[in-house]
């Protein structure tokens, strides 16, 4: 087995969370996953990353933006046993509204009324300790409370496959297909979907945005964007062709500062904001036809 790398970086909040959204659209390089929490208080960050080699370290600060000098960073090789341990002890079971993100290690009896889903951290993007995934199942959650009858849902870049299983959970009999681009997240979503007993409900399909035949003809009562801005801004028509008149699109990926951006794009294709949230510097942003 190769020797596992693992980067360290404590920062002010800022940068910190300019460098995980820049991770969010990260293709090149050995990189296997990474974590993002607060390191003590909301001023302060970190930011695990790790690799399955050795490293330019400069040169991969330099393309996430992390270079300044009150940035903390530590890269030493991490035998496979302690990556293990500290993954798992650092990532505890994440509740997002009725929701709670679990893996096996840390699953616990559930409280009333709340619903369990079970995720083991991976190289997919989706635990829930991501502000953008909580806020996600955190709309979720609103629009069933709300009485949102969805009997078509999609995962768009569904990642884990947490919002799609999230859907299958509080809405027991829709219909519900998670895409991604990249083949691995969607396998990891299968195994998700059959291990939270959902596998019979869910489709989970390898397709770069909209371009794929199981789109053809389809519209959607609640749909899940959770990618980033840019790809949000050029599938904001594509999007808005496949919501049904009376569903719910939920969008996130996107920074605070980026809102404005993308709620124009939307608008222009006749999806208006009916509320936005803000976890951690994030915005999900939940839209219905204007």
């Amino acid at each position: 087995m190769s020797t596992l790398w693992r980067l360290l970086a404590i920062g002010p909040a800022a940068p910190m969370k300019a460098a995980d959204a820049a991770l969010n659209a990260w293709e090149d390089g050995p990189m296997l996953s990474w974590s993002f929490f607060e390191d003590g208080s909301e001023e302060v960050w970190r930011l695990d990353v790790l690799f399955n080699q050795q490293i330019d370290v400069d040169r991969f600060l330099a393309g996430i933006g992390l270079t300044g000098a009150d940035i903390d960073v530590q890269f030493a090789p991490l035998p496979e046993e302690d990556w293990v341990r500290l993954s798992l002890a650092g990532l505890p079971a994440v509740k997002a509204g009725r929701f709670v993100i679990y893996g096996e290690h840390a699953k616990a009896e559930l409280a009333p009324g709340e619903i369990g889903i079970e995720i083991e951290a991976g190289p997919a993007f989706g635990t829930g300790h991501h502000g953008t995934t909580k806020g996600c199942l955190i709309a979720c959650d609103r629009l069933e409370r709300e009485g949102l009858k969805a009997a078509r849902v999609l995962d768009l870049g569904c990642g884990t496959g947490a919002l799609a299983i999230a859907a299958a959970l509080v809405w027991p009999d829709a219909d519900i297909l998670a895409t991604d681009i990249d083949p691995e997240a969607v396998a990891e979503t299968a195994i998700n979907n059959a291990k939270n007993g959902v596998a019979d409900r869910i489709e989970a399909i390898t397709a770069d945005g909209f371009d794929h035949p199981a789109f053809e003809g389809a519209v959607f009562d609640l749909i899940f964007a959770n990618i980033l801005a840019g790809p949000l801004q050029e599938l904001a028509r594509a999007l808005a062709e496949r919501l049904a008149p009376d569903g719910r699109a939920v969008l996130s990926g996107l920074l605070e500062e980026q809102i404005t951006g993308v709620e124009a794009a939307y608008a222009g294709a006749g999806l208006v904001t009916e509320h936005t949230d803000i976890i951690e510097g994030w915005a999900i942003l939940t839209l219905k036809a204007g």
